[in-house]
């Protein structure tokens, strides 16, 4: 049992993988994680080349284990950008879901036709990963040989933990916080900028946080420097908090100031503010 298992792992093990990333990718909440990224990358630099080359080079003899390593990185390089080249001339365009989809068809294709081909031959002469015996990986047979497998293991090594590093840690870009004000349909345009006295006027307030920190902000209305409204939220990076806002001017006059306020965190000082002019008049009897 455990040595049929044993038979064609590495293949079992792409098509496994692969099957991992997609999950990662539209499975819920996995796909809200920073192991979807770690998982992806081998499927960009490393299981492509892999299947092909096993495609390529079914028997034993073909190549040793550490030559199969190098030609899968190299052969990713190559296959990954021209099927996003295919992918730019297509209707599909290059997005998430189209390259996962051709990359999981191509790697998941190739590893079956492997499989196929090694099964085709002689059991001696099929090309098998000696799982049990790695650490044991034979690295050539002269001291040369060794010394130059060994490199090319720590070059591929610290590679694969560079971009794996530069796809977790995020770049820290310009710090700011989206303020803005719409209208009562949810577009910069039919602001309550005329008004009855005691009529209703509603605006929809939006922030959004880009400062790469969780943030508590305080919101201020005034109206005629009058605080009408106070409100404290929580917003974590990239969350964005959308609420309408519903007043009423029971002054008449005209040019009447409705300002909007944020403050973050312990500051005095208004972060951002914006405002709208309103002019009141009577109303119909």
């Amino acid at each position: 049992m455990f040595k049929t298992l044993l038979k064609n792992l590495d293949l079992k093990l792409t098509i496994l993988f692969t099957l991992l990333c997609i999950a990662f990718v539209f499975v819920p909440p996995l796909n809200d994680t920073p192991t979807r990224t770690v998982i992806g990358i081998p499927l960009m630099l490393f299981l492509p080349g892999y299947s092909l080359m096993a495609t390529l080079f079914p028997r034993k003899e073909d190549l040793d284990g550490v030559e199969r390593i190098a030609l899968s990185f190299v052969l990713s390089v190559a296959i990954v950008p021209l099927l996003g080249l295919v992918l730019n001339y297509t209707s599909l365009g290059i997005r998430l879901t189209p390259i996962l989809f051709v990359l999981s068809t191509f790697t998941i294709s190739l590893s079956l036709v492997a499989w196929f081909r090694r099964m085709n031959l002689p059991t001696e002469e099929r090309f098998i990963v000696p799982f049990e015996s790695l650490l044991k990986f034979n690295l050539g047979q002269n001291v040369l040989d060794r010394c130059l497998s060994i490199v090319l293991i720590v070059s591929i090594i610290g590679s694969s933990a560079t971009l794996v590093y530069v796809a977790v840690t995020p770049k820290t870009g310009e710090r700011f916080t989206e303020f803005y004000i719409l209208g009562p349909n949810g577009t910069i345009s039919n602001y309550p900028m005329d008004l009855k006295v005691g009529e209703a006027g509603k605006v929809i307030i939006g922030i959004l946080n880009h400062e790469y920190e969780n943030v508590t902000y305080e919101l201020e209305v005034k109206l005629n420097e009058i605080i009408i409204h106070e409100e404290d939220f929580f917003l974590m990076h990239n969350e964005k908090k959308e609420m309408s806002f519903i007043f009423k001017v029971t002054k008449i006059g005209e040019n009447q100031k409705l300002e909007f306020l944020i403050y973050k965190g312990e500051e005095i000082k208004a972060y951002r503010t914006l405002h709208i002019w309103i002019n009141v008049t009577v109303g119909s009897q």
